[in-house]
């Protein structure tokens, strides 16, 4: 009777202590968590094309129409490459040599060249620019937040399916019907939500991210293996205690 007591507060406190981790505890490091109603972003046609977006680093070379390059910004010294490169500003401004600020946020590239070629037309003959966009990025989370990795894009036309690639697929612990990405400010981004788990629902995962997108796969939690994990140093604690009790009351 008496050892069947001593069983009972035994697992009476074990209980407490499981109790003591909480679903928030479990799961501390999700991140970009919605509520259920949460509206997300409707998907978009993919473009053709980059579009250019705030923050993005160009790199322009304008040549005349014979191939005399008029500005070089990337230039060889002491046979080390260095370049010069030009930021897009929060607003789509870009500042350049001569014409100073203009608009060029949302065109494409080849829109940005002929518009700077319409411009450079009134200080030069016949000018052809070349862009580079230099900084294209993404930042992939692909099992929760345990594993990120910032993916330089690839070519032009890079989409949401080549990103989780290049950062190792998703892991056997991730949603593959649970993918966010969030775009633009953080503060009051977009937020679109991807299945790609089967056939029939992965018709928009041919969607194309754009420079600083955040490409987020939720994991599944392990709630048993993280809850042992969390109550392991309480039953060592309550072992250590409950086995001198024994030893005292024999």
């Amino acid at each position: 009777m008496f050892k069947t007591k001593r069983l009972i507060r035994f697992s009476i406190i074990i209980l407490f202590a499981a109790n003591l981790v909480s679903c928030r505890t479990l799961t501390s490091n999700r991140m970009f968590t919605t509520q259920a109603d949460y509206p997300y972003s409707e998907f978009k046609t993919a473009q053709k094309e980059y579009i250019i977006q705030p923050y993005d680093k160009l790199s322009i070379e304008i040549y005349t129409n014979k191939g005399d390059r008029l500005i070089d910004v990337e230039h060889k010294q002491n046979s080390m490459e260095s370049s010069i490169e030009y930021t897009v500003e929060h607003d789509g401004m870009v500042k350049v040599p001569t014409l100073g600020r203009i608009m060029i946020g949302g065109l494409t590239i080849r829109q940005t060249e002929a518009a700077l070629e319409q411009a450079y037309i009134t200080y030069y003959k016949e000018p052809f620019v070349l862009i580079e966009v230099t900084n294209r990025r993404v930042i992939v989370f692909s099992s929760g937040s345990s594993n990120g990795q910032v993916i330089t894009f690839k070519n032009d036309n890079y989409t949401l399916v080549e990103a989780i690639a290049e950062a190792g697929g998703i892991s056997d612990f991730g949603k593959a019907y649970k993918i966010k990405l969030l775009r633009g400010d953080l503060n009051q981004p977009e937020v679109f939500q991807f299945n790609v788990r089967s056939l029939k629902d992965i018709k928009n995962v041919n969607f194309q991210v754009l420079s600083n997108d955040i490409i987020y796969v939720e994991d599944r939690p392990r709630y048993a293996s993280k809850t042992l994990q969390e109550i392991t140093p309480y039953l060592t604690l309550f072992t250590s205690v409950f086995t001198v009790y024994l030893l005292v009351t024999r």
